[in-house]
Protein backbone atom coordinates (compact mmCIF):
# COMPACT_ATOMS: atom_id res chain seq x y z
CA UNK A 1 0.00 0.00 0.00
CA UNK A 2 1.60 3.25 -1.17
CA UNK A 3 1.93 6.04 1.98
CA UNK A 4 0.00 9.17 2.17
CA UNK A 5 2.73 11.87 0.69
CA UNK A 6 2.86 9.81 -2.30
CA UNK A 7 -0.38 9.41 -2.84
CA UNK A 8 -1.06 13.44 -2.43
CA UNK A 9 2.00 13.43 -4.23
CA UNK A 10 -0.12 12.03 -7.35
CA UNK A 11 -3.54 13.77 -6.71
CA UNK A 12 -1.38 17.01 -6.93
CA UNK A 13 0.41 16.13 -9.95
CA UNK A 14 -2.70 14.83 -11.48
CA UNK A 15 -4.64 18.19 -10.75
CA UNK A 16 -1.71 20.55 -12.48
CA UNK A 17 -2.00 18.39 -15.42
CA UNK A 18 -5.42 18.80 -15.58
CA UNK A 19 -5.09 22.47 -15.18
CA UNK A 20 -2.03 22.44 -17.36
CA UNK A 21 -4.32 20.76 -20.86
CA UNK A 22 -7.10 23.49 -19.62
CA UNK A 23 -4.83 25.76 -20.04
CA UNK A 24 -3.55 24.95 -23.37
CA UNK A 25 -6.69 23.83 -24.47
CA UNK A 26 -9.34 26.76 -23.89
CA UNK A 27 -6.10 29.73 -23.07
CA UNK A 28 -8.64 33.11 -23.50
CA UNK A 29 -11.40 31.51 -21.39
CA UNK A 30 -9.44 29.95 -18.49
CA UNK A 31 -7.49 33.50 -18.38
CA UNK A 32 -11.18 35.17 -18.37
CA UNK A 33 -11.82 32.49 -15.75
CA UNK A 34 -8.87 33.62 -13.43
CA UNK A 35 -9.14 37.24 -13.66
CA UNK A 36 -13.03 37.00 -12.45
CA UNK A 37 -11.77 34.92 -9.24
CA UNK A 38 -9.08 36.98 -8.65
CA UNK A 39 -11.31 39.88 -8.98
CA UNK A 40 -14.29 38.22 -6.37
CA UNK A 41 -11.04 37.36 -4.13
CA UNK A 42 -9.68 41.40 -3.82
CA UNK A 43 -13.32 42.17 -3.30
CA UNK A 44 -14.65 39.78 -0.78
CA UNK A 45 -11.19 40.62 1.48
CA UNK A 46 -10.88 44.42 0.63
CA UNK A 47 -7.86 44.25 -0.72
CA UNK A 48 -8.10 47.02 -3.78
CA UNK A 49 -7.84 49.26 -0.91
CA UNK A 50 -4.27 48.27 0.00
CA UNK A 51 -1.33 48.93 -1.08
CA UNK A 52 0.69 46.66 -3.29
CA UNK A 53 3.15 45.98 -0.06
CA UNK A 54 0.11 45.03 1.96
CA UNK A 55 -1.19 42.89 -0.69
CA UNK A 56 2.21 41.18 -0.83
CA UNK A 57 2.32 40.46 2.82
CA UNK A 58 -1.32 39.49 3.35
CA UNK A 59 -1.47 37.07 0.61
CA UNK A 60 2.09 35.76 1.51
CA UNK A 61 0.43 34.83 4.70
CA UNK A 62 -2.52 33.52 3.66
CA UNK A 63 -0.59 31.47 0.94
CA UNK A 64 1.90 30.22 4.03
CA UNK A 65 -1.42 29.38 5.95
CA UNK A 66 -3.37 27.09 3.86
CA UNK A 67 -0.06 25.36 2.15
CA UNK A 68 0.75 24.22 5.73
CA UNK A 69 -2.83 23.22 6.39
CA UNK A 70 -3.04 21.23 3.23
CA UNK A 71 0.52 19.66 3.94
CA UNK A 72 -0.45 19.21 7.24
CA UNK A 73 -3.95 17.58 6.24
CA UNK A 74 -2.44 15.16 3.71
CA UNK A 75 0.58 14.04 5.28
CA UNK A 76 -1.36 13.57 8.93
CA UNK A 77 -5.29 12.78 8.07
CA UNK A 78 -5.15 9.84 6.42
CA UNK A 79 -2.79 7.99 9.31
CA UNK A 80 -5.28 9.76 11.51
CA UNK A 81 -8.28 8.36 10.06
CA UNK A 82 -6.96 5.08 10.34
CA UNK A 83 -6.04 5.08 14.23
CA UNK A 84 -9.60 6.08 14.44
CA UNK A 85 -11.14 3.17 12.61
CA UNK A 86 -9.24 0.64 14.43
CA UNK A 87 -9.98 2.54 17.88
CA UNK A 88 -13.50 2.45 16.87
CA UNK A 89 -13.39 -1.20 15.70
CA UNK A 90 -11.68 -2.36 19.27
CA UNK A 91 -14.49 -0.58 21.03
CA UNK A 92 -17.07 -2.16 19.10
CA UNK A 93 -15.46 -5.64 19.17
CA UNK A 94 -12.52 -5.82 21.53
CA UNK A 95 -9.07 -6.93 21.04
CA UNK A 96 -7.95 -10.45 19.93
CA UNK A 97 -7.65 -11.92 23.36
CA UNK A 98 -10.56 -10.49 24.96
CA UNK A 99 -12.66 -12.35 22.08
CA UNK A 100 -10.60 -15.19 22.47
CA UNK A 101 -10.99 -15.14 26.45
CA UNK A 102 -14.89 -14.17 25.62
CA UNK A 103 -15.14 -17.30 23.14
CA UNK A 104 -13.67 -19.71 25.74
CA UNK A 105 -15.82 -18.70 28.76
CA UNK A 106 -18.99 -18.66 26.79
CA UNK A 107 -18.07 -22.45 25.43
CA UNK A 108 -17.66 -23.30 29.43
CA UNK A 109 -20.98 -21.66 30.51
CA UNK A 110 -22.77 -23.19 26.81
CA UNK A 111 -21.30 -26.65 28.13
CA UNK A 112 -22.22 -26.44 32.22
CA UNK A 113 -25.64 -25.27 30.70
CA UNK A 114 -25.99 -28.29 28.45
CA UNK A 115 -24.50 -31.17 30.85
CA UNK A 116 -26.70 -29.29 33.65
CA UNK A 117 -29.95 -29.55 31.49
CA UNK A 118 -29.15 -33.17 30.40
CA UNK A 119 -28.91 -34.02 34.00
CA UNK A 120 -31.87 -32.59 34.91
CA UNK A 121 -34.05 -34.26 31.91
CA UNK A 122 -32.40 -37.43 32.62
CA UNK A 123 -33.63 -37.53 36.42
CA UNK A 124 -36.97 -36.13 35.34
CA UNK A 125 -37.15 -39.01 33.54
CA UNK A 126 -35.82 -42.01 35.54
CA UNK A 127 -38.22 -40.54 37.83
CA UNK A 128 -41.04 -40.61 35.11
CA UNK A 129 -40.06 -44.02 34.27
CA UNK A 130 -40.03 -45.21 37.86
CA UNK A 131 -43.20 -43.78 38.63
CA UNK A 132 -44.90 -45.34 35.48
CA UNK A 133 -43.01 -48.85 36.64
CA UNK A 134 -44.59 -48.36 40.20
CA UNK A 135 -48.12 -47.57 38.87
CA UNK A 136 -48.38 -50.41 36.47
CA UNK A 137 -47.19 -53.22 39.02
Amino acid sequence: MPDSASVSTVVLLSAASGLLLAAILYPSSLLRWFQRKRYQYEVTFSLYMLTSTEKFIFNSILFLLLSLLIIAASLYLPEHIYIMANRMFYYFSGDEETLHHANEHANKAAQHVLTTSSQIINDAASSLLSRDSSIST
